[in-house]
């Protein structure tokens, strides 16, 4: 029995005719849909959400924390008087919100998820991604809003760790179109839907019209993707295992006992399903880049959701939030623009990508300690700088493991290695509401 063999060694996806670049750009423009769709619906509950729960509280005329957060989100916050023009409640709060859904699944699915076949995983992100949407756009309390959230993120928690294991099938470059995608899914979203929302449409009938997207992740998947025939697209690994091992066991009854040695001991070191055994000596070797990622990670979003809120500059000539809101796009275009940059410059060097991102949070930090800072200006620059290092980290991180990785462990390595940015995340959630009370209170 032979290990099913990943495209990444497949000569005909390397090959230069034409019907192998067309393939190639195939598989790309797949990859690159597929990071868009699989990020974009997570992105646009971030702003539908806070919309939703503020027709929803005003309607009620009640004064809940959620509508407060949504209104201060939106226009400020008038009724407080510290100098850092503080929310009530961090957005730390909805980032963890956001992110534990998705850190659940990326910690637990690795070990399971190779039971169930890439085409039910694809349709179950679809149509999670798809509740998600008629969630928020037809809910009538405030519960209904948060579980389209929820939704989103398991869509997109799932959707990361399958694509990143799916990409083991299929030339390394098509890691390239995979960040490409997630990196302007955050740009796209954004701009979308506050585009739709701009020229008049209400929330609800913008949030049906984003419908489109996992369809748009279905026929990326199933008619883009030139899927090889060692995918296991509607069964399991194990079922082809099964099936395999049982041809061969009744093939060896036929030899002598020696010879049935002799064949099945190198079997079981190279091929079948990785052991529990196995699977932890690969979290262990994946450490090297799982813990570079998690810092970058952890400064990245300490910044996004700790700090740029407090960056605040009363005489600038923009308004607290169209100041934060500027912020967040351009750390979006810089994250854009490295996840798409894997075809021209890779940088082996993790650990000199997180210091930098240390950095970082360590002089916007003294910033918001001293005020040093004289106008927005400045902080344009460190923000969009923020986002290169944070998806230069991101890609580079999985294309190294992807490179680095022997072929039996690839698979399960790339799903597991998705934990490190989500775990990042939650500690910078959890960091920044200790810094966030601490400033709000001077």
């Amino acid at each position: 029995m032979e290990q099913p063999a990943s495209v990444n060694a497949d000569p005909v996806q390397r090959s230069d005719s034409t019907a192998g670049r067309c393939t190639q750009w195939r598989n790309w423009s797949g990859f690159w849909l597929l990071g868009l769709c699989n990020n974009f619906a997570y992105v646009v509950m971030l702003s539908a959400a806070h919309d939703i729960l503020t027709k929803q509280e005003t309607a009620n005329t009640t004064a809940s924390t959620s509508a407060t957060l949504a209104m201060d989100f939106q226009g400020g916050n008038s009724s407080n008087s510290s100098r850092y023009d503080c929310n009530p409640v961090s957005t730390a709060a909805v980032l963890l919100a956001d992110i534990l859904p998705t850190l659940v699944i990326k910690l637990s699915a690795p070990f399971v998820i190779h039971k169930l076949p890439y085409g039910f995983r694809v349709l179950f992100c679809a149509i999670m991604a798809a509740t998600s949407f008629l969630l928020v756009s037809f809910s009538s309390a405030v519960w209904m809003s948060i579980l389209g959230v929820v939704f989103a993120s398991i869509s997109a928690g799932l959707g990361e760790l399958s694509f990143l294991s799916l990409t083991v099938y299929f030339s390394r470059d098509v890691l390239g179109g995979w960040g490409s995608g997630t990196g302007g899914a955050g740009v796209a979203g954004a701009f979308l839907y506050s585009g739709l929302t701009q020229i008049g449409l209400s929330p609800q009938i913008t949030l049906l019209i984003m419908l489109v997207v996992p369809c748009a992740m279905l026929c990326s998947y199933f008619f883009l993707l030139v899927l090889p025939p060692s995918l296991p697209q509607w069964k399991s690994r194990d079922t082809e295992y099964a099936a395999v091992g049982s041809e061969d066991r009744r093939r060896l009854m036929d030899d002598s006992e020696e010879e049935e040695q002799e064949k099945s001991t190198p079997e079981e070191r190279t091929a079948g399903p990785l052991t529990l055994t196995e699977k932890l000596h690969v979290i262990k070797g994946l450490l090297r880049f799982v813990l570079p990622l998690g810092l970058v990670y952890f400064a990245e979003y300490f910044i996004n959701q700790g700090l740029m809120e407090l960056l605040y500059f009363p005489k600038f000539s923009l308004s607290h939030a169209e100041q934060y809101r500027w912020y967040q796009t351009l750390y979006q275009v810089g994250v854009l623009v490295s996840r798409s940059s894997l075809c021209c410059f890779k940088c082996r060097k993790l650990w000199t990508l997180s210091l930098l991102q240390v950095l970082n949070a360590v002089l916007l930090l003294l910033a918001v300690s001293y005020q040093f800072l004289p106008n927005a200006w400045l902080v344009f620059p460190i923000v969009f700088y923020e986002g290169l290092l944070g998806g230069a980290a991101y890609v580079n991180t999985f294309y190294f493991i992807s490179k680095e990785t022997e072929d039996r462990q690839r698979e399960f390595a790339m799903a597991a290695a998705s934990v490190g940015d989500s775990l990042g995340i939650a500690l910078a959630g959890l960091a920044a509401f200790p810094v966030h009370r601490h400033f709000c209170s001077l």
